[in-house]
């Protein structure tokens, strides 16, 4: 029997994990990594393609859009749409909600960012796609309020990334387990059994060319002094190293399986954070947490917090969780401070 034959697929391993009352979401996972599939290949021949470069449109965010914002975004739509158990879709690149026709149906909506890191794509670094999976509420047929709801709420959640191999991390709430898409069989099958995040990593994962505007009001910098503490360490050990991408997936990833930090704080430019919650912070810190690790917005746990819209932003630490208690340390003595 050859080694292919012994290897675990996504869609085994969802079938053998996922309990009855979860009926359906083997399916929306292979839709998922169906759409993920097409993604890996498109963004793969980008250079020899019309797929690569602007679109010459925005998303709501106002940020350009690229062709393969827009191809993975229709894609994801199609796949999960014609999965039959997805009710409603919440992405990065539609203002409003996408309510699905299974209205009788859909048990699941669906949160997404379709291509993470896409302004990094002419460039060849990394991408990837993120997601994040809700029950609809009790008696619901698919509402906005189906998947506003607070992170710790997912029930599945995992990204896709694009690289030297496709490789797609996914927790259905047991555990964090990884696949690499084999593109022989054409499958994704099991190549991380276990992914479990190092308590303390030597690795912090930011963009300091935005160290002028950390302090976002805030006294005594918690960020900027945390950052400095990656460099000259309290009790006299090795600092850490800087390692930042600049696609959070591709950051998120390191920190996943290496440990460390990845910070996106608020700031000056960006009070409320710039990552959207729902469908960029959600899902990353609930693998994290899900891996041993943690993750904050420097006052709360993040996957604590309720979105009051679709688009929302936060700030967000994850990662090690020692280091990730060190960073809301600061932020704690600096509101002890504040008050006094």
């Amino acid at each position: 029997m050859g080694g292919h034959a012994l290897r675990t697929t996504l869609s085994q391993y969802a079938r053998r994990v996922c309990e009855a009352s979860l009926e359906g979401l083997p399916v929306l996972l292979e839709s998922i990594a169906l759409g993920c599939k097409v993604i890996a290949e498109a963004t793969k021949t980008a250079g020899l393609s019309d797929s690569r470069g602007g679109a010459g449109t925005q998303n709501i965010q106002g940020e350009e859009q690229k062709k393969l914002d827009v191809i993975s975004n229709d894609v994801l739509l199609d796949t999960l749409s014609k999965s039959g158990n997805v009710a409603v879709i919440v992405s990065e690149e539609n203002e409003l909600p996408i309510f699905t026709d299974n209205k009788t149906t859909g048990k699941y909506g669906v949160v997404l960012d379709p291509m993470d890191g896409s302004s990094n794509i002419d460039c060849a670094i990394p991408v990837g796609t993120i997601f994040g999976v809700y029950e609809l509420l009790p008696g619901s047929l698919g509402t906005q309020e189906d998947v506003l709801q607070a992170g710790e709420k997912m029930i599945c959640a995992g990204y896709c990334l694009y690289g030297s191999s496709t490789v797609l991390v996914v927790s259905l709430g047991v555990g964090v387990v990884g696949f690499t898409l084999d593109t022989v069989l054409g499958e994704f099958v099991l190549s991380h059994p276990s992914i479990s995040t190092p308590d303390k990593g030597c690795v912090y994962s930011i963009n300091e060319g935005n160290s002028s505007t950390w302090d976002a009001g805030l006294p005594d910098q918690p960020t900027l002094k945390y950052v400095n503490l990656c460099k000259v360490p309290k009790d006299g050990g090795p600092p850490k190293s800087l390692r930042y991408i600049g696609s959070m997936v591709g950051d998120v990833h390191r920190t996943l399986l290496y440990g460390g930090v990845f910070i996106y704080p608020a700031d000056k430019k960006s009070p409320k954070g710039k990552l959207r919650m729902l469908y960029e912070c959600f899902p990353m810190a609930f693998l994290v947490t899900q891996a041993g690790g943690a993750a904050t917005d420097g006052t709360m746990p993040i996957l604590q917090k309720i979105p009051n819209g679709i688009h929302e932003r936060s700030p967000i630490c994850l990662g090690s969780k020692i280091d990730v208690q060190e960073y809301v340390e600061l932020f704690s003595s600096a509101q002890s401070s504040a008050k006094m």
